[in-house]
C-alpha cells in the first residue's frame, strides 16, 4: 500500500488533470455551470426546513437544543456534507466502466479514476463552504451561534470523510466491473444511509428513542454517523461526537481505506481483463 500511495502521489498532476476534465464535461453544456453544487444542497434544504422546522417544528426542536434557533444552518450544514457523499459514491461505481479506453491507454495508477471522482465532488463541496460561512456569519451575528474552536471540528471532518470515501471508491468501482448488480445496489444503500445518519436531524433523537439497545450500537457503527456529528459541531459544540464514537469513526474509516485499496490492488487484474 505504501508503495501504491508513492506510485499515486508521484501521479498526482493526472489526478489534477482527470478532475478539471471531469468538472469541465459535467458542466459544460450547462447554463448555470457550477452554480449547480449549490442550488441543489440550497433547494434540499429549503424542502427539509419547510417539513421538519415549520410543519413539525414542534417535533424537531424538542431534540435540536441550541441548534433550534439556526436548524436552517443545522441542515444545509448536513446536506453539503452528505452531497459530497452520495454523489462521490454514485459516480465512483461507474469510474472504472465509465472510462474504460483511459484506463487501458493512460499509464498511471488505476487507483487514480475512483480517487478522482471524491476528488472532484470535494471540488464542489468547497465551493459551497462560502455559503455556509456566510449563512453561519449571519446567525452568529444575531446571537444564535457562537464561532470559536469547534470551526477546527472542519478539517477533521473532512479528512475522515475523504478517508471513508477513498476506501469505498475503490472498493465499489473494481467490484461494479465484475459484478454490474453493484450499481443498483448503491442507489437503495444511498437512500436508506441518507436517513441512516444524522444529516437532517440530532443524533440525540436517535439515542433518547424507544429503539432496542443493540439497534443504537449499529446504528454507530456506521461511520457516516460520526462524520456528520463532526460537520455539525463546527458550528454546534455540543454536538461534537464522544470519544467512543470519534474513535469508532476514524478505525472504521482507516479499515474501509486498507480493505479497499487491498481489495482494488487483488481485483485489479481481473478487473482490467474484463474492460
Amino acid at each position: 500500500m505504501t508503495s501504491g500511495v508513492a506510485a499515486l502521489w508521484s501521479h498526482r498532476n493526472s489526478l489534477r488533470i482527470l478532475v478539471k476534465r471531469d468538472l469541465a464535461v459535467k458542466y459544460q453544456q450547462s447554463v448555470l455551470g457550477y452554480f449547480w453544487s449549490l442550488i441543489e444542497p440550497l433547494g434540499m434544504g429549503a424542502i427539509y426546513w419547510f417539513v421538519f422546522g415549520v410543519l413539525y417544528s414542534r417535533d424537531t426542536t424538542r431534540h435540536l437544543g441550541d441548534a433550534a434557533d439556526s436548524y436552517p444552518l443545522f441542515l444545509v450544514t448536513g446536506i453539503f456534507a452528505w452531497m459530497w457523499a452520495s454523489s462521490a459514491l454514485s459516480e465512483a461505481t461507474s469510474a472504472l466502466t465509465g472510462q474504460y479506453r483511459l484506463i487501458t491507454t493512460m499509464n498511471v495508477p488505476r487507483q487514480v479514476f475512483p480517487i478522482g471522482r471524491v476528488t472532484g465532488r470535494f471540488a464542489e463541496y468547497a465551493a459551497g463552504l462560502p455559503i455556509l460561512v456566510a449563512v453561519a456569519v449571519g446567525y452568529a451575528a444575531y446571537g444564535r451561534i457562537e464561532l470559536g474552536w469547534s470551526l477546527l471540528a472542519l478539517p477533521l471532518a473532512v479528512a475522515v470523510q475523504a478517508v471513508l470515501l477513498i476506501g469505498l471508491a475503490l472498493l465499489l468501482s473494481a467490484g461494479n466491473v465484475l459484478m454490474r448488480d453493484v450499481e443498483r445496489f448503491m442507489r437503495l444503500v444511498i437512500r436508506v444511509l441518507f436517513y441512516a445518519t444524522p444529516i437532517i436531524y440530532p443524533l440525540s433523537l436517535v439515542r433518547d428513542s424507544d429503539l432496542p439497545g443493540w439497534l443504537k450500537v449499529g446504528y454507530e457503527l456506521n461511520p457516516l454517523v460520526g462524520i456528520f456529528q463532526l460537520h455539525h459541531a463546527i458550528w454546534y459544540p455540543d454536538e461534537f461526537p464522544d470519544a467512543r464514537l470519534l474513535a469508532t469513526t476514524i478505525a472504521v474509516s482507516l479499515l474501509v481505506l486498507v480493505v479497499g485499496w487491498w481489495s482494488f490492488r487483488r481485483l485489479e487484474p481481473a478487473v482490467l481483463k474484463e474492460l
